[in-house]
């Protein structure tokens, strides 16, 4: 199993354990601070959705930072299994929910308006541009959306990039609705 740790909030420095599979990524500490600094680090209240769970990293610091929910959504039992069990042991089964499922299958079932959707998909599968037409019934007007991706992205559907940054091989983005590009 690897891990990664929750950096901010109620759950700082507690370990998350995932299985070692093949793509699967964990957000870097120095991004999720990044992120989490262009969010406003308090997130009380808000209701996310990482469509793309994987280590639990975006979902788990959301819930640790105040999100009243947060749902996360792999299509693998086996990261599913360690999600389930990371939020047994930080007591976090009533704020989190978590799902097997595929990423479009379950945005297309799914009625919500999330405040934050997280999209860190594989890489060079064409995710966010499938996923770009369903974006509109999963977000609250001013919802806002994370994506990271395998290359520079000016938006997703309406949808703008306001923030980038690229760490490693990995381009970071934080889009709003409708708002024109911005560099970090």
């Amino acid at each position: 199993m690897n891990a990664v740790r929750i950096i901010g909030g109620e759950w700082r420095r507690r370990t998350l354990r995932f299985p070692d599979l093949p793509g699967l990524r964990p957000t870097p500490d120095r991004v999720r601070e990044t992120l989490f600094n262009w969010l406003g680090n308090d997130l009380r209240g808000a209701s996310c959705l990482d469509l793309f769970a994987g280590s639990g990293a975006l979902g788990f610091e959301a819930a640790s930072r105040g999100a009243a929910r947060a749902v996360l959504v792999d299509s693998s039992a086996k990261v599913v299994a360690a999600l389930a069990s990371n939020a047994r042991t930080l007591d976090l089964d009533r704020r989190l929910e978590i799902v097997c499922a595929d990423a479009v299958r379950f945005a297309t079932s799914v009625g919500g308006c999330f405040d934050v959707l997280f999209l860190d998909p594989p890489f060079n599968q064409g995710w966010i541009d499938r996923l770009a037409p369903i974006v509109p019934s999963l977000l609250a007007e001013d919802g806002i959306i994370y994506v990271e991706a395998e290359r520079l992205l000016e938006g997703c559907g309406k949808w703008r990039t306001v923030r980038q940054g690229k760490a490693g091989q990995v381009f970071y983005h934080l889009m709003r609705r409708g708002e024109a590009d911005g560099a970090e």
